[in-house]
């Protein structure tokens, strides 16, 4: 049923020029309220522009939207009022926007210059927004560029908020309103879309609570729902009658239910799946992180080992060219000693020896019979003693100890042979 519904839906927007919507919401069997019956709170200062109210659609049904006075986003720019459109089977909701001109709102008759078709509020001329005050609620002494012209709509103005359907308005858009859709639009301003916002949290604004009277109908300012700027309505454009399909909203309220709870177990399953991602992802990081731990330390002790063994065999080496140099040092050393002993040696028994050749020769006269020294006379012990106790006294001559008495030449016949 649901996707029959929405081909009609689909059916009927392309019957209508899709230019001509500003956006399109959810499908609602239900038509809006009518347009709630108020007054148009006086405008703040020059250059704001009216905007009226509207039905729009929540999670708890209809709840309406204030009019509002809003600085316009750039000098002469316009608005087209949003409006609810019938497609066969299903309401949706065409958005406002801001343009040149104002294009087609379903229409919709919403009062203070927009009877249905076009805009007969004012204008812009030289950046200035020029007021009609038959159809705005402007103060003279604070706005000054004012205009007066009677405006006659052309639609009777019963207060009904939606275009086609059962009791709906049967406009279509005119040339004019098809030209402008195509033109270049600016959507709501933040502030319009703040001010809807609160409105849509306000309780009081739901229709099912007012029934079709908002005690908020207007403001001066977006989003001042308090204050001497605020209008409440009249009265309701029409009876309000509550929705008559029960089983169609309790039925509507079970899918929406399931569908929620469709789509929170979905979230939870997508959570649990990604925390269990998340979870094998980060015990693959530590086990990845563990084994590059792990093979950075045996790469790191591979590699301490090897700096000591290296550090060891270089220490031994040094110890043994250590130990090598020392012991050759040591036996140059020994070499050196026993060389030099030696040396000093000889060197003591040279000079042992020459004193004893340096004893002067015993003079000896040749004879022909080979005479022998004669034998030594001993002095006396006085005189050796004197001569030890005596100085030595040297004389020119040097005296030579006395010679030897000569042996006896030996006989002729003894002489030896030659």
């Amino acid at each position: 049923m649901r996707i029959s519904r929405f081909l009609s839906l689909a059916l009927w927007l392309l019957a209508v020029p899709a230019a001509s919507f500003g956006q399109f919401g959810v499908g609602i069997t239900i038509a809006p309220p009518a347009l709630p019956v108020y007054t148009q709170p006086m405008a703040p200062a020059d250059g704001y522009l009216w905007t009226p109210g509207y039905w729009a659609h929540g999670e708890e049904g209809y709840f309406w939207v204030p009019g509002t006075w809003v600085m316009a986003p750039e000098a002469g720019l316009l608005w087209t009022p949003g409006y609810w459109g019938w497609g066969g089977n299903a309401f949706a909701w065409n958005g406002g926007y801001w343009g040149a001109n104002v294009g087609f709102y379903g229409g919709v008759n919403y009062g203070f210059g927009y009877g249905g078709l076009g805009y007969q509020g004012g204008y812009w001329r030289n950046g200035a927004f020029n007021y009609n005050r038959s159809v705005n609620n402007v103060n003279v002494n604070n706005i000054h560029n004012v205009y007066n012209k009677t405006v006659i709509n052309n639609t009777t103005f019963n207060h009904v908020s939606y275009n086609g359907g059962n009791g709906g308005v049967s406009a279509r858009p005119t040339a004019a309103e098809e030209s402008a859709a195509h033109e270049r639009h600016t959507p709501a301003t933040a502030a319009q879309s703040d001010h809807q916002e609160a409105a849509g949290k306000n309780h009081e604004l739901l229709a099912s609570v007012n029934h079709g009277r908002p005690a908020i109908a207007a403001t001066a300012k977006p989003g001042e729902f308090s204050g001497k700027g605020v209008v409440a309505a009249k009265q309701a454009g029409a009876p309000y009658k509550a929705p008559e399909n029960k089983a169609a909203e309790n039925k509507a309220a079970a899918n929406r239910t399931n569908e929620n709870k469709a789509a929170e177990n979905k979230a939870a399953a997508t959570r649990t799946n990604e925390n269990k991602a998340a979870e094998n992802k980060a015990a693959a990081t530590r086990t990845n992180e563990n084994k590059a731990a792990e093979n950075k330390a045996a790469a790191t002790r591979t590699s301490e080992n090897k700096a000591a063994e290296n550090k060891a065999a270089a220490t031994r080496s040094n110890e043994n060219k250590a130990a090598e140099n020392k012991a050759a040092a040591t036996r140059t050393n020994e070499n050196k000693a026993a060389e030099n002993k030696a040396a000093a040696t000889r060197s003591n028994e040279n000079k042992a020896a020459k004193p004893k050749e340096a004893r002067p020769a015993e003079s000896s006269k040749p004879t022909a019979a080979h005479a022998q020294p004669a034998p030594r006379q001993h002095a006396a012990p006085r005189a050796e003693a004197a001569s030890h106790s005596a100085p030595h006294t040297e004389t020119a001559a040097h005296a030579q100890p006395a010679p030897r008495p000569a042996k006896e030449a030996p006989k002729a016949e003894e002489r030896p042979r030659k």
